[in-house]
């Protein structure tokens, strides 16, 4: 498959990057600079500002498969999401946000509504929030929007952890997924297409 990555040289687009290929995927690796990633015989580089639809949409055709992996903090949503209409690509996978997701037992109360959600994280939460609603206006690309958990960061790929739609997971060590084995359910889901035009999160 041929995938275009914004935001590749990120804390969660770098370990989507490596997942990829080691899949034997060719992906186009996208950031407003790539001198981090090499170049290889299954990874092209693009340097883009995301803010240039133009040079965005020129590099996303004839791609398979879009993935962005961007902070939500200051996004154009909709000029993003016109920008890949106007690629003609039809397949959108976002690494979305936590702050959305609803808490255990509590289907009317969302994460970023709880008491103990970090001040520092709203203004990101929030805008992960306006993405996930423009979504779900939008009905003419396979989109999937993926909520990690609460805790988010590098850590061991294990391959080993639950799914959900829309509620957080929390298990013995409280609410956490490694980018690792996150970046294995987003390849997993590029490849299997089980949540077309819907949100799921994954965690342990």
């Amino acid at each position: 498959m041929k995938i275009a990555l914004i935001g590749a040289t990120g804390m969660a687009g770098s370990r989507i990057l490596e997942e990829l290929v080691s899949r034997g995927h060719f992906v186009k690796a996208i950031a407003r600079n790539t001198s981090k990633v090499a170049e290889t015989s299954r990874v092209l580089t693009a340097d883009v500002d995301l803010n240039d639809q133009e040079a965005l949409v020129n590099e996303l055709k004839g791609q398979d498969a879009v993935i962005s992996a961007v902070r939500f903090q200051g996004l154009n949503i909709n000029a993003l999401i016109n920008a890949i209409r106007e690629s003609k690509v039809k397949r959108y996978v976002v690494v979305g946000g936590a702050g959305s997701l609803t808490m255990p037992n509590q289907p009317n109360v969302r994460v970023i509504d709880s008491e103990d959600f970090p001040e520092a994280y709203k203004l990101e939460a929030e805008g992960g929030i306006a993405f996930l609603d423009a979504l779900k206006q939008v009905d003419d690309l396979d989109w999937t929007f993926i909520s990690p958990s609460a805790e988010f960061g590098p850590g061991k790929r294990t391959g080993e952890f639950r799914k959900s739609k829309d509620e957080l997971l929390v298990g013995e060590e409280g609410s956490k997924i490694s980018t690792e084995d996150f970046a294995i359910a987003l390849a997993d889901e590029l490849e299997q297409n089980n949540h077309i035009q819907e949100r799921f999160t994954v965690g342990y």
